[in-house]
């Protein structure tokens, strides 16, 4: 059976791929994309519940199949002790049978001298005694026995009707992650949302809070944003504020930004450090590492271009900036940062 929690991931991650930050409230009518967004994050929340009461089901499962596990070594430990007292119970049995004549006090009407007749009634009685403590504990065993059995045979039938719950919970849930996907993609499409769109829906702002919690350079896919431009991402929240960037770029220019760089890897920032060391910062403290830098091109590489130009006018309003220190130590004009404060703070990044 495919565990829950691969399950649970396989359903959240399908759906966050239409889904972006809350929807705001819109003047007049309600936008279709606000409302599709909605609904997928009502999608999500769904899923994430539906995963909580499952792995809180398998969590429940695995205690139960402790205890049944725990119910059959005790069951054949009281298995052993009946056999262990089979064999006294059988030698008991089988002196009964030959021995019919009177015991106990009885005995005294017998032969013998009465002296005689008190002795073997007393040896008698300790002998009685002795077999009827061997049959109490028999008893005990037995009963024990049973009930263990019976705990074992309700464990296992409620457990397998309870696995049995479980799979059927992770193929709801995967069903329902593959509908929902289906039915919000299609929606989209519909809605003939261009690609910029597309990726502010599929760009989650709220998990900004979680990637910035990852150290430098070691943030996890799932808390990265993809960029226009192919092969390029950034934290969440700085690859919303770069969509708005590119797209009034692309209407001042007729295209979208040129980009060399944007969140870069501890494993690459080790290899550019190894080529130029002068031009790079020590591996591990990158505001690339941070996904909150790009290094662009198509003119914005050269001072006082056009590009240049329209960037250091431009680019605060989108929350980008070009830092102090890229304009001499060392001169980058083509590294960017977001996020910090308007006043060029300085950082130790190119």
């Amino acid at each position: 059976m495919p565990t829950p929690r691969a399950a649970v991931l396989t359903a959240v991650f399908l759906v966050m791929a239409v889904i972006g930050a809350p929807p705001g409230r819109a003047a007049g009518r309600e936008d279709p994309l606000d409302a599709l967004r909605r609904q997928a994050a009502q999608a999500r929340s769904d899923l994430e519940a539906a995963t909580a009461r499952l792995q809180q089901r398998q969590k429940d499962l695995t205690a139960s199949q402790a205890k049944l596990q725990d119910t059959l070594r005790q069951l054949a430990a009281a298995e052993t002790d009946l056999n262990r007292i089979r064999g006294p119970l059988a030698s008991l049995a089988n002196a009964s049978y030959q021995q019919q004549n009177a015991v106990g006090a009885l005995s005294v009407f017998g032969g013998g001298t009465p002296e005689q007749a008190l002795r073997s009634s007393a040896d008698v009685d300790h002998l009685a005694a002795d077999q009827r403590r061997v049959i109490d504990e028999a008893g005990q065993y037995e009963r024990r026995r049973a009930q263990l059995a019976s705990a074992a045979q309700d464990l296992q039938s409620r457990n397998a009707v309870e696995q049995t719950k479980v799979q059927q919970q992770v193929e709801q849930l995967k069903q329902k992650s593959a509908d929902l996907t289906r039915r919000l993609t299609t929606m989209l499409n519909k809605l003939d949302v261009n690609d910029q769109r597309r990726l502010e829906m599929s760009c989650d702002k709220g998990l900004a809070a979680k990637a910035r919690t990852f150290p430098n350079g070691l943030i996890p896919d799932k808390y990265l944003c993809p960029l226009p431009q192919k092969n390029r991402e950034l934290r969440p929240d700085a690859a919303l504020a770069f969509y708005k960037l590119n797209a009034a770029y692309k209407r001042r220019f007729g295209r979208n930004m040129c980009l060399t760089d944007s969140y870069r890897s501890l494993a690459e920032q080790q290899r550019i450090y190894a080529q130029r060391p002068a031009f790079a910062a020590v591996p591990g403290t990158s505001n690339h590492g941070k996904g909150q830098a790009v290094d662009v091109c198509g003119g914005v590489q050269n001072q006082g271009s056009p590009q240049f130009n329209w960037m250091e006018a431009n680019s605060r309003r989108f929350g980008w900036f070009h830092p102090a220190w890229a304009y001499s130590n060392p001169f980058e004009p083509w590294h960017w940062e977001f996020g910090r404060s308007a006043n060029g703070s300085t950082g130790t990044e190119p």
